[in-house]
């Protein structure tokens, strides 16, 4: 069977560096603000008055201590309480495409290779800025790329389903060389006004190149061993934004057309499924757990996080075993677990065996089994 091989990744992160005391002391002020134009109707039951956030509750809610993002001012404006982005001109490069091509460029770097032979682009992500001319193909248009692009979105598991679908081309022959890129900017659907998930989000963008292990021209690659996707339907993690929203005037702006989840219930029912399906994975294959050198786990939550390492390895998995970047980035959707897997692998010898796994909305879950050449 042919081998296909991850040659190299990249990452964008974005300049702006966001603290839980910042994101908190506005998000305060907003409240004060609230509560003080609201007063006769909160005084009277017709609303509830808003309650402060904390620093204290969002480490130990989420785990999340600061996270990167493409604009701040308008987030840590009480007044405001979101990203300002200006609109750019048709002929002018997106903003999300910038962030692909920087992190494109780190992985043709590091896999040895050149834009133009690139013959297949998947642009995965949570959320993209149009529905079309598809982003993957403006990507391709800027890097200079060749062959085929496509957009695909399967929520927070859209870097590995996308890994999948361009392993797959490859081995069908489709292809040559793929680039998937996960650009996220997750601050544009939080809503930064909702004190239980204001916390949540960062941006980021993270890209890997993957090929045949023959034509491979960099030495110790990261083989897909197996892989694995499963969705199955569930409302708890939902956004109801997109095109048809125009044509219901007064409900176009309500908040479900941000990010929403009911957190409880994603911790009961996907962790079960998340472990379930890794551990299946690794009995097909004949790995046992104590074989596996690192855990590039999605990362949305560090509770979740420790759960699950946990209940693979038998025992508390440390920094080494299972790398936690959300407290620096914060849940970055589809690019999370690429993150770990980029900061978190080089240090790794040939015959090291890892699993890159993602979770989230749909629910869609993608778990891969990598092995270092």
């Amino acid at each position: 069977m042919t081998s296909i091989v991850i040659s190299g990744s990249g990452l964008y992160t974005p300049p702006f560096a966001v603290s839980n005391e910042a994101l908190v002391g506005a998000f305060n002020q907003y409240v004060d603000l609230y509560n003080e134009e609201n007063a006769s109707a909160i005084d009277a039951g017709q609303l509830s008055a808003k309650q402060h956030s904390s620093c204290e509750f969002i480490e130990k809610a989420s785990g999340i201590k600061s996270r990167y993002l493409v604009s701040k001012e308008g987030v840590l404006d009480p007044d405001i309480m979101q990203p300002l982005l200006a609109e750019r001109a048709d002929d002018k490069p997106s903003i999300m495409v910038e962030m692909a091509v920087a992190a494109a460029e780190q992985a043709l770097i590091a896999a040895g290779r050149e834009p133009g032979e690139i013959d297949l682009v998947i642009v995965a992500a949570s959320n993209m800025p149009r529905p079309y001319p598809a982003l993957a193909i403006e990507l391709q248009h800027y890097l200079g790329a060749g062959g085929m692009a496509f957009d695909m979105n399967v929520a927070c598991s859209s870097a590995t389903f996308g890994i999948k679908a361009a392993a797959d081309m490859l081995a069908a022959g489709s292809a040559k060389l793929a680039l998937v890129v996960n650009p996220e900017i997750c601050s544009g659907h939080l809503n930064f006004r909702d004190r239980d998930s204001h916390f949540i989000f960062g941006d980021a963008c993270t890209a890997v190149l993957l090929e045949r292990e023959e034509a491979c021209k960099v030495s110790n690659p990261w083989q897909l061993v197996a892989s694995k996707l499963v969705t199955q339907y569930s409302n708890n993690i939902r956004n109801n934004f997109g095109f048809l929203n125009r044509l219901s005037p007064r409900t176009r702006y309500g908040d479900d057309k941000l990010f929403c989840q009911q957190g409880r219930k994603v911790f009961r029912e996907v962790l079960p499924l998340v472990c379930d399906q890794i551990a299946g994975q690794l009995d097909e294959q004949g790995w046992p757990a104590d074989t596996l050198s690192r855990l590039w786990l999605h990362q949305a939550n560090l509770t979740m996080n420790q759960f699950i390492g946990r209940k693979l390895l038998g025992h508390d998995a440390s920094q080494q075993e299972a790398p936690v970047i959300l407290d620096s980035y914060g849940n970055t959707s589809s690019a999370g677990s690429i993150i770990a897997f980029h900061l978190y692998n080089r240090d790794l010898p040939a015959g090291a065996r890892g699993v890159l796994c993602s979770f989230g909305a749909g629910y869609s879950i993608g778990s891969l089994l990598l092995r270092r050449l």
